[in-house]
């Protein structure tokens, strides 16, 4: 909570006028605790949730004419049964299991330091401490995930996960009760590390979920964004996991590529890739030779 409920004593007290945007959180937050703005958490974790994978749903389903040859498995498709299923899979374990431990976790979040005073951080330091966040969280479970593909990380825990060998977005967050909590760690250290505003905090939660459920859309669409960004995975790189399943040893990065690339677990995924291209160029090399093969006879 902060020490001041007015504009006029947050500005006496920081020696300056507010900007818009700390006027606007003073007027918020002013009154509430710290606990329930961090508890903000499981109010956008639940919309996340429900609304961001309900957006290739939509497309799917509506403009299948478009998007159909953005699909990465184009000969699996579950009915809106199987979906809705996935998703009250996921709800039960978001109020069994994320949600009671959002509640629980508030401690650990004060103890490292994130605030919620006074100024609020400039637009570049939240995008730096976002990209250490990201880094942290990536290379940390990057290894936690090779464990788990162990026979008894896998059998145990991973294998829930895995029951959807084309993942959907509503699978994202579709796993064991178990890998849910493990999975925690690394979402802690990067904030633990370089402590940061509450709201750096919602954005990196959120953001996380969002392209968890993006890699696990089923789609590779050309006009995404994340294109643009340096080493970025994306949903084709880690459909592959899921395509070759519990035997899989490629692609463990959940975000970047760079520790499968390191580390040599990109190895059959390049060579998929490497394949499919001399397939194309092959089909598209017998393409043009059927067609100078017509333009002859027709000469002779």
């Amino acid at each position: 909570m902060l020490p001041y409920t007015t504009v006029e004593a947050a500005e006496a007290a920081l020696g300056r006028s507010l900007s818009a945007a700390e006027t606007l959180w003073l007027n918020y937050s002013a009154n509430k605790s710290d606990y329930f703005l961090y508890c903000h958490n499981i109010l956008f974790l639940f919309i996340i949730f429900s609304v961001f994978p309900f957006y290739y749903l939509f497309l799917e389903y509506f403009f299948q004419k478009y998007v159909g040859p953005y699909k990465i498995q184009p000969k699996v498709t579950l009915s809106f049964s199987d979906t809705l299923r996935c998703y009250k899979s996921v709800m039960r374990m978001f109020f069994l299991v994320v949600g009671p431990l959002q509640l629980v976790s508030f401690p650990s979040i004060k103890l490292i330091g994130v605030r919620t005073s006074l100024p609020l951080p400039s637009f570049w330091e939240i995008v730096a401490q976002l990209g250490v966040y990201f880094i942290v969280e990536d290379y940390t479970n990057y290894w936690i995930h090779r464990f788990l593909h162990c026979q008894w990380g896998y059998e145990k825990i991973h294998k829930v996960h895995h029951e959807y060998t084309a993942p959907i977005g509503f699978a994202a967050p579709y796993a064991h009760w178990a890998e849910i909590l493990i999975l925690g760690i690394p979402s802690f250290l990067g904030p633990a590390m370089v402590p940061g505003h509450m709201i750096t905090f919602w954005l990196w939660i959120a953001l996380r979920q969002i392209e968890a459920i993006e890699t696990h859309s089923g789609y590779d669409f050309p006009w995404t964004p994340t294109k643009y960004i340096p080493f970025y995975g994306g949903p084709d790189y880690h459909d592959y996991h899921h395509y070759v399943g519990g035997q899989s040893q490629s692609n463990f990065a959940s975000v970047f590529t760079y520790c499968d690339y390191l580390y040599g677990t990109d190895k059959g995924y390049r060579y998929q890739k490497k394949v499919l291209q001399q397939l194309r160029e092959g089909v598209k090399s017998n393409g043009t030779m059927h067609e100078v093969s017509a333009e002859s006879q027709k000469v002779d």
